[in-house]
Order: structure tokens, then sequence, then C-alpha cells
């Protein structure tokens, strides 16, 4: 057999659901400073660091089983910003995220930028076709066609108020979901 060095992620991720610990210590050895580094930019504590990755690795490990991953950086990233989060959800430290957004939105040297990116879409899209016809039509033409809210309101035959109304809504009703949606993803 060839070195574990010398597999792709998705190979490991196979031989780890098996139960096979060497394949496990390559991804360990493989991504631990990675995911060290990326918990310290917000922790800068290093203790804390080293809890939040033994702990995602320990989950990797004992839920390997029943673990469907496709994309191994992303999975691990992801454990990593939701136990970070969790850590500060707990302590009640929510204001140590000087830009929350920032958290969330990976920059695009980031391995998992385009996974958060999907997933976000995804989100919308599903809230999407969840809202009435109006509504949804009244966002789509809103923030995919950039039309005014006048341009709507004469294509739908309905008032400028109208148009602002069901905008309005649309707009409180996405901030809830996504912001479950993203709590959920970090």
């Amino acid at each position: 057999m060839r070195p574990l060095n010398s597999f792709r992620d998705d190979e490991l991720v196979t031989l780890l659901t098996q139960g096979d610990e060497l394949a496990f210590s390559e991804i360990y050895e493989r991504y631990w400073l990675k995911l060290y580094n990326e918990s310290y930019k917000r922790l800068k504590d290093e203790t804390s660091c080293a809890d939040v990755i033994q702990d995602v690795f320990a989950d990797l490990w004992l839920n390997r089983e029943g673990r469907k991953i496709d994309n191994l950086v992303a999975y691990l990233f992801t454990a990593v910003r939701y136990r970070i989060f969790s850590l500060y959800k707990k302590a009640k430290n929510i204001d140590a995220f000087a830009e929350p957004i920032e958290f969330i939105a990976a920059s695009a040297s980031d391995p998992d930028s385009l996974f958060f990116e999907k997933e976000i879409r995804e989100c919308i899209d599903i809230w999407l076709n969840m809202q009435p016809e109006k509504r949804r039509k009244v966002f789509a033409m809103k923030f995919c066609q950039d039309l005014s809210t006048r341009e709507i309101s004469e294509i739908l035959h309905v008032s400028q108020k109208t148009v602002q109304n069901e905008f309005t809504i649309s707009l409180k009703q996405l901030r809830v979901h996504l912001g479950k949606i993203i709590s959920l993803m970090l």
C-alpha cells in the first residue's frame, strides 16, 4: 500500500469511516496546524485553541461512521468555527466578534469560502421558494434584476407602497432565516 501522505482527502475519509487509525492520524497531521492557526485568529489563547482542535478531532473520530464528509477541509474548518462560536456564546461574549460577518465570510484564499457561499446561496433559494408568490417576485426583481420600486410596481400592477411593504417583510424574514442558518454553519 502506498504511503498515506500521498492519499487524497476523500480517500482518507473513506479509510477513516472504516475505522483506520492511520488515516485519522494522517488527517490530524495534515490539518491540525492550519486549524489551530484558524482558531488562534479568533481566540488568541493557546489553551482554548488546543481544546477546540482536540474537540474537533475527537468528534471526527467518535462519529466517523455517521458522518458524510464530501469536503474534508470545509468540514474541519466549519467544525472549528462552530466550536469557537459556541465558546463565545457560552461566555456570552458575542461582542468579541469585531466583525461578525467577517467571521463567516471567508476570504477567497480560504479553502472553505466557496463552500460557505454555496451554502448561503442555497439557503436563500430555499427561503425564497417558501415565500408567497408576490413577495418572491418583488424580492427577485429588486435583488436579481436590480429594478426600482416604481418599476416593480408598474410590472406587477400594484402600488409602490405594496412593493415597499413586501420588500421590507422579505428582508426581515431573510435576516432571521439567515441568522439561524449561519449560526448552525459556524
